[in-house]
């Protein structure tokens, strides 16, 4: 049977308060393009279905068009959702009753009962082109320290532990479902041990770095884990069927890089088959002057290097103009820094939504900077040059230390 695996859509997500709702509502049109044409069984979604736990009225809407299209374009399609650490368990669960008649299975979060019922919702089967059924789904969605059983101190690091426990215990409810020739397949929403983080888009989730948790969460006889949570598409410890997806689309600048895909994961009985990546197309494109790797340049050589790029093209729709994020080197104040980088792209096709300042002076803190006398003994202009030179590596212009003294005086005055 053929599974497609994905994760981390974020719908709702803004890029420094520019929406991203037509590249979303393009990558769930080319999603249902690809389930259709690639004839896959079973979609799994690991987690952060929404970029909030409070999602828009047009996010909601877009995440419910969907599943009402998957199912009238693959009426055998069978769908599984995990929550993750972004959503709000409650809020995913809500239409539940709906969506199972729908033959989409939506796991939140964890019911509080630890009976039979609440770990039922955990355990899924997915059917193959046959209709029968080929694998059981260990759907385990993001968990909070809550949703944790209490371990004695002599077990170890309790969240890890806790979380082991949770998916041995999931896991062995599957197993003794399963007939042979099914294959056990898990889903997670969790940060796991030697991954690569991207820093300004995601959270190092259930305790921070210390509390990663081990690729052996996933015994052997596991044929695939689908994981949600890194935006970076990765196998983990190596192994070919321990995976996250990946975001579809680029969801901080530094992302720029990444490959954004799904996976189509081909099962023969209990065994994973094969793995491919499919990319996801990019709407818009993302940009960096200087890009990224190459020397610092100053205002003069950015205005230059903005000037140089390429124009707009006649009827291009706003939401494909590429994003531009501009780094500028800066030796001294520049109040006109920003008039100066939009006039530039007067025309351009590129659309400016981040400029980042790279300051030439020492970086020292105060006390770095001048060792020596404590701060009571230093005069206030002292403290504002030091101050300067760790941002600026050229002294101030004398305009502005008169300015200085003038606010310095009438502070001075207003005191006595």
């Amino acid at each position: 049977m053929r599974l497609l695996h994905t994760s981390d859509w974020h719908l709702g997500h803004s890029l420094y308060d520019t929406s991203r709702e037509a590249e979303h509502a393009a990558f769930l049109a080319w999603l249902l393009d690809t389930l259709a044409a690639r004839e896959v069984d079973a979609l799994l979604v690991a987690g952060d279905i929404f970029d909030t736990s409070n999602p828009s009225a047009e996010a909601q809407a877009a995440w419910y068009e969907f599943v009402a299209q998957a199912r009238q374009r693959c009426p055998k399609l069978d769908v599984v959702v995990i929550g993750g650490n972004h959503d709000s368990a409650a809020r995913l669960d809500a239409p539940d009753p709906l969506l199972t008649a729908l033959g989409v299975r939506v796991v939140g979060g964890l019911t509080r009962s630890r009976d039979d019922r609440g770990l039922e919702r955990l355990l899924v089967p997915v059917h193959d082109a046959r209709g029968q059924v080929g694998a059981w789904v260990a759907a385990v969605p993001y968990l909070r320290p809550a949703d944790l059983p209490f371990l004695p101190d002599e077990a170890g690091d309790r969240l890890i532990e806790g979380v082991r426990a949770v998916y041995a215990e999931v896991l062995d409810g599957a197993r003794a479902r399963r007939q042979p020739g099914q294959a056990l397949v898990a889903m997670g929403h969790c940060y796991m041990v030697g991954t690569e983080l991207s820093e300004l888009s995601e959270r190092r989730i259930l305790g921070g770095n210390q509390h990663a948790l081990p690729v052996d969460l996933f015994p052997e006889d596991v044929a695939y884990a689908a994981l949600g949570h890194l935006h970076k598409a990765q196998r983990v410890g190596g192994r070919e069927g321990v995976r996250y997806s990946g975001s579809p689309l680029p969801l901080s600048l530094s992302e720029a890089s990444y490959v954004h895909q799904v996976l189509l994961v081909e099962l023969e009985g209990e065994h994973l088959a094969s793995v491919e990546s499919v990319r996801v197309p990019r709407q818009a494109e993302i940009l960096r002057v200087p890009e990224r790797g190459a020397p610092a340049m100053d205002l003069t050589a950015v205005v230059k290097a903005l000037q140089a790029l390429p124009p707009a093209e006649a009827g291009m729709v706003e939401w494909k103009r590429p994003y531009l994020e501009v780094c500028v080197e800066l030796p001294r104040p520049e109040p006109a820094l920003r008039r100066q980088v939009e006039a530039a792209l007067e025309g351009k096709a590129a659309r400016l939504v981040k400029i980042t300042p790279q300051y030439t002076g020492t970086g020292q803190a105060l006390a770095e900077s001048r060792p020596g006398p404590s701060l009571k003994d230093r005069t206030p202009e002292d403290v504002f040059l030091a101050r300067y030179a760790q941002d600026y590596s050229e002294p101030p212009a004398p305009a502005l230390l008169e300015a200085f003294h003038e606010l310095l005086t009438q502070v001075q005055e207003d005191a006595s």
